[in-house]
């Protein structure tokens, strides 16, 4: 039985990957804070619960150090907007230490423990892929994410190991719904979780759900600079 180790997965994707991995026949490493959902995901045969805070590296450390996975999930973060008109430095710092830096903390615990034919799967955004009104921390946490995942893919190559990005578009979870915007394609956390799974296994590179939402955005990632402005304020002014 393969195992996948999820970080995250106490809400939204990564709790309802947890289960539909397991549901598939995975031993599933259930990582988060929320103590009491993980006891709730720890009722499953095959689920096992790991308790510690990405954003805390020594915490991390003493969590990851001795786990043992065939696929590590790294999923967890947040999401925060900026208010253009009361700028606050300090929700950058708080979107990207769980966003970045607590990838970068789960990556440092996992390198020594990485061997051929394992994977790491890193999820950001689609976010990632437009200038989109009031995600100036969010999206750049999640595009610096994208990179420092593109990068270790080519740098873990040599030692067998499988580097996947997963971008998720709009999925209905615990933060979206706080949005108050429209969110097109809108998808549940277990038709994510399900896509999620599947590209996973299927070995993609980059992992993009809702499909149809992912070549839309990436179609206009492709466009000329002044064009996504342009498309970007059109946006902006809808909402």
């Amino acid at each position: 039985m393969k195992s996948i180790l999820i970080t995250g997965a106490t809400s939204g994707i990564g709790k309802a990957l947890a289960i539909t991995a397991a549901n598939s026949g995975y031993q599933v490493i259930a990582c988060g804070r929320n103590e009491d959902t993980l006891n709730e995901l720890s009722k499953y045969n095959n689920i096992s619960a790991c308790q510690f805070d990405v954003t805390d590296l020594d915490d991390t450390r003493r969590a990851l150090t001795t786990v043992k996975f065939d696929i590590a999930v790294l999923n967890a973060g947040t999401c925060e907007y900026v208010d253009i008109d009361d700028f606050e430095p300090d929700m950058f710092r708080r979107v990207f230490e769980p966003n970045f830096f607590g990838v970068v903390h789960c990556v440092d615990a996992l390198l020594p423990r990485l061997k051929q034919g394992d994977k790491l799967v890193i999820v950001d955004s689609m976010a990632r892929l437009l200038p989109f009104t009031r995600t100036q921390a969010y999206g750049a946490s999640k595009a610096a994410l994208h990179y420092f995942t593109k990068s270790l893919e080519v740098d873990l190559h040599h030692k067998g190991v499988k580097v996947q990005a997963v971008s998720p578009g709009f999925v209905e979870t615990p933060l979206t719904d706080k949005n108050d915007f429209e969110m097109p394609m809108k998808i549940s956390a277990e038709e994510a979780a399900d896509a999620m799974l599947k590209g996973i296994e299927g070995n993609k590179q980059t992992v993009f759900f809702p499909r149809f939402f992912g070549f839309i955005l990436r179609f206009m990632h492709i466009l000329p600079t002044p064009l996504q402005k342009r498309l970007s304020l059109a946006m902006r002014e809808k909402q």
